[in-house]
Parts: structure tokens; sequence; C-alpha cells
């Protein structure tokens, strides 16, 4: 069940609450799903009761009783507990996280896209700035990834190292496109080879476009919609020294707001670099479905029951205390909230920093996912593979976003 789920679940229960009398307030169009936080438990919290104790002229602790004996029934819902002045913190059920990891290994990268295109036209400026271009082109792919047909404009030419070794593109510059040469203004797009129609969107389902098929037409749009300006705090140096990958990560992994370090420590390898990090960790997983191979058994999605790290405390000489996969799959099933989140804020920093704690997450599963000694692949190896290959799906999806390469070895 992911975050988006829950929150119908949610909103179902305030749906019936409100049916059966019990409480006398006007359905929300959402209910806000989150991890849970210091006081909490469980997989996920929700504020919902709070939200609507004015409104039903009751407190707040009542009100989350009145939700939690509707919720507690749900499909996939586990248990519900509430706890300080009223969240309800939701305990998903096994079957839950099964059906997740079947969803991302089903979907695969394209886990979190929209399920088809939308009615949204976003035109996009920026400056003819080297992180501009970067963050533009970045957002670009994420707005489409939601379905939204984007066209891109610069307000002039792009160097030609900036396309050869950053990989990015724009589809208008100036006052004309970048693609056929031919004069285009703000909402008409210029048709490869060909003429343009006022107020349709062509950029959408271009060849080589990393957000993958989409529709190739969307609804009319008006001939003069605003762009949206993309201007981030320029980047300090030019950053192509760092070569396509490490350079886009310098300039998206921050803030907009935020200045850029375009320093060699995006290159090294190491735990504190966190590009690093997220791609060793999408290497690592493929390495364990090499091997997996290897030894005859492949991902089967199931229940992944806690388990024990590898090694022990050198300093206490004990076994690590049991490992959950909770804060994995925690990860996991809010990524298609994140996406959404990135493309309406035009925020790809969002979707970095989401990558980086994926990869620390999935960082315990690797060493017990293949059998060890005379240890017969089990149904628990199978379930563990299938946890990692999810993340690794979720890991190479959000890269090709971002514009980085999933690097099969590392």
């Amino acid at each position: 069940m992911t975050p988006v789920e829950l929150s119908r679940s949610v909103l179902c229960a305030v749906r019936r609450a409100v049916d059966e009398g019990e409480l006398a307030v006007a359905v929300p169009e959402r209910a806000l799903v989150t991890v849970p936080g210091p006081g909490g438990c469980g997989d996920y919290a929700t504020n919902i009761a709070l939200q609507l104790a004015r409104p039903a002229g009751q407190p707040a602790l009542r009100v989350a009783e009145i939700l939690r004996s509707h919720l507690a029934g749900a499909d996939g819902v586990a248990d519900v507990v509430v706890t300080g002045p009223g969240f309800l913190n939701i305990r998903l059920g096994g079957t839950a996280s099964v059906a997740l990891v079947e969803e991302i290994l089903r979907r695969g990268g394209r886990y979190g896209y929209a399920n088809g295109p939308s009615a949204d036209f976003v035109p996009l400026s920026c400056p003819c700035e080297v992180r501009a271009v970067v963050v533009m082109d970045a957002v670009a792919r994420i707005l489409r990834s939601q379905g939204a047909a984007v066209r891109t404009h610069c307000e002039a030419e792009l160097p030609q190292e900036w396309v050869d070794i950053l990989g990015v593109r724009v589809d208008t510059v100036g006052g004309r496109s970048s693609r056929s040469g031919e004069s285009s203004r703000p909402g008409e797009s210029s048709r490869p080879g060909g003429s343009s129609r006022s107020g349709e969107s062509n950029t959408v389902g271009l060849p080589g476009d990393d957000a993958g098929p989409r529709a190739t037409r969307h609804q009319a749009v008006p001939p003069h919609l605003p762009h949206y300006a993309v201007r981030p705090v320029p980047a300090p140096l030019d950053p192509l020294f760092l070569g396509r990958d490490a350079a886009r990560w310098a300039l998206l992994h921050p803030a907009e707001h935020d200045r850029p370090r375009v320093t060699d420590e995006h290159l090294v390898q190491r735990e504190s670099n966190p590009l690093f990090r997220v791609r060793y960790a999408y290497a690592r997983i493929r390495a364990l479905s090499r091997n997996a191979a290897d030894l005859g058994f492949s991902a089967e999605p199931g229940p992944v029951e806690p388990f024990t790290g590898q090694f022990t405390d050198r300093r206490t000489s004990q076994s690590p205390a049991p490992l959950t996969p909770h804060a994995l799959q925690t990860v996991l099933a809010d990524h298609p909230r994140v996406l959404a989140q990135a493309a309406a804020h035009r925020a790809p920093d969002r979707l970095a920093r989401h990558l980086v704690a994926v990869a620390d997450a999935v960082l315990p599963l690797p060493a017990v996912v293949l059998p060890r000694g005379a240890e017969k692949p089990s149904a628990a190896h199978r379930a563990r593979l299938a946890l990692a290959e999810a993340a690794g799906a979720v890991l190479a999806g959000g890269l090709t976003l971002l514009g980085i390469d999933a690097p099969e070895h590392l």
C-alpha cells in the first residue's frame, strides 16, 4: 500500500464515520499521511483527527478513536494506534508490503509515474547559465513523468559542450526553435522538420526523452501562457570537469536557493559522497541479482521478516540487534509522493535526497540476501532479493530522471 492509497483509506474511514452519524463534518479532499514522528509508531501517521476536531465540535482524541475503529478494518491495515493529542499511527499488514514490492517490480523504473497524460502544459524558461539549464532539464523530465506536457526555453543558444557533456537540451532558444530553426513564441511549438500549430505542444514523447514514452498530444494551450522561470543560485564555476554524472548531481542535489559545491568531492568513491552511495547501492543490487542467478534462484516477492546483520560488534562481541525492512519499505512506498512533490514544486533536489534515503535504507539488506555456507536458497532469500531489486528499480528510475547513469558495475 502506497501513501496515496493509505490516504484514500483514511478518507474512506472519515466518510463512513460521517455516514453513520458519528462525525458531523465535511469530508476533506485529502488526508496527509507521513512517517511517524517522535513518540509515534507503526509505518505511517496522520493528523486527520486534529484537523477535524474543531469542525466536529469534539476532542481530537475522541475523533481519533472514532476513526481508528473504521480504519482498523481496512484492507492492508494491520493495526491503528492513537498517540499524543490524537495522531493515528498505522501499521500495515504483511500483504501490503508484498503488494508494494510486486507493484514496483511490475512497473520497474516507471514506478511512481503517472498512469497516463494529464491536461497540464508547463512552459519552462531559464537564463543561459549552466545550473539553470541543468535544473530546468531535470524539472522537465520529472514533470513529464507525471503526465505533463513540457516545453523548455533558454534565453540564448546553449554552448555545444553543455549538450555533449551534460546531456541537456531545450526546445527553443531566444526567439527560434532549437530543433527546427523556425521561429517560436511562448505557447507555440515547432514541429521537427515541419510547420507548427499555435496552442499545441509537440514536445511530448520525443525520441531520446529519458522520461519514457508518453502520449503525443495534449489539450490545446493558450498561445501566450507565461513561462515558469527556473533561476537557481548560479554555479560558482564551470562543472564540466566533473563529467556528466557528477556535474549534474553537484548542480541538482542542493536546493534551488543553496549555492552548489562544484568540487571533485563528487568524484570520490567513499561513504561521505551521497552520489557514490546511491550508485554503489544500485550496483550492489545488480551484483546480487547476478550472484543469485548463478546460485539458481531469482526474486519472488514475499514477507520479509526481521533479520540479523552479518557481522558481530567487535567492541562488545555481541551479535547486532535484528534489523527490519520497515525503513526501506517506507521510503519505497513514499517514492510516488516524492515524484509528485518534486514536479509540483519544480524541485529535483527532493528526488536527489530521496534517492540518498533509499540507498541508506537498503544498505543492511545485501548482507542477508544470498545464502551462506551450505545454506540453501529459501523463500526468505527470494523475498529479500525481491525487496532489494525493488529498491534498485527506484534508484535506477530516479537517477534516470535526474539524467544520471545507473551503473551495473562500480
